[in-house]
């Protein structure tokens, strides 16, 4: 019986698989696509390459405008994953650490940022940009992603630094360790995997974010990749192989990037919820 239960059961095995299935397929489909050729597409559209095709790849890695693109991206989803990481970890400190009145409606407060999407606040966050004179700028797109990372970064960092014995920072004060002192040499070591979780998730969501973006940047130059395969449909629709390639290409870094970090997600996540 031991050994029956061990196996599972054959048919949520064979749900999951599908379900795999499912998600995967696009994204293959558009890789693959991307060796194709337009002619191959139309007459054999869930074919395989034959030949392979390199050179719809080796066009856009020669673009000078892709890479331009993937350095706005890289700063974006770097100075905003930074951002959300070290405001988070700071707020979370205090609202996990202290006792004042009010903590408990702040910390709600945080919790429901989690349920206003940005796309409610998307026209008066682009007057607050206009005003402010960051509209077609980098900053215009980082501070929002900052501000909207902040809830959930805030909700997963709390219980961890909430887990952390009272015993320990005892400790400290009695070895004339100051409250900053405690923070930067116990706090932030002892929360490392839930800063690991936060910061993949930030950098994520920046690296694909494309409402913001679309609204806030107006010159090609400054263009994220979201835009830019945007972009490079309008201008290359006719070929669909090109665009195909363009598009697996801005998409594989995010790819590579959870599925290095997947383990330290889910343990972050899971560290919270025991927290």
């Amino acid at each position: 019986m031991a050994s029956d239960s061990r196996r599972g059961n054959p048919a949520v095995y064979a749900a999951v698989l599908a379900l795999i299935g499912l998600m995967l397929g696009p994204v293959l489909y558009i890789i693959v696509g991307g060796f194709r050729t337009n002619s191959q597409i139309t007459t054999d559209p869930a074919g395989l390459p034959d030949p392979w095709q390199f050179g719809n790849y080796t066009d856009v890695l020669a673009s000078s405008v892709f890479w331009r693109q993937v350095g706005n991206s890289t700063i974006a989803a770097g100075v905003t994953t930074a951002g959300v990481v070290t405001l988070g970890v700071m707020a979370s400190y205090v609202l996990a650490r202290y006792r004042f009145r009010g903590r408990g409606a702040l910390y709600a407060l945080f919790a429901a940022g989690l349920m206003f999407p940005i796309t409610v606040a998307i026209t008066p966050l682009y007057i607050l940009i206009k005003n402010l004179g960051l509209v077609n700028t980098l900053p215009g797109v980082i501070l929002p992603q900052i501000a909207f990372g902040l809830p959930t970064t805030i909700i997963i960092l709390v219980p961890f630094l909430r887990a952390i014995p009272r015993e320990i920072e005892e400790a400290a004060a009695i070895d004339r360790c100051s409250r900053l002192g405690f923070f930067w040499r116990m706090v932030l070591p002892l929360s490392v995997p839930g800063l690991i979780t936060t910061g993949i998730l930030a950098f994520i969501n920046s690296w694909n974010s494309y409402l913001l973006p679309l609204f806030i940047l107006n010159d090609q130059d400054s263009f994220t990749l979201p835009l830019g395969v945007q972009a490079f449909t309008s201008q290359y629709s006719v070929d669909t192989a090109k665009v195909l390639a363009f598009t697996s290409l801005s998409m594989i870094p995010a790819l590579v990037f959870f599925s290095l970090f997947e383990r330290r997600i889910v343990g972050g996540l899971t560290g919270a919820v025991k927290g």
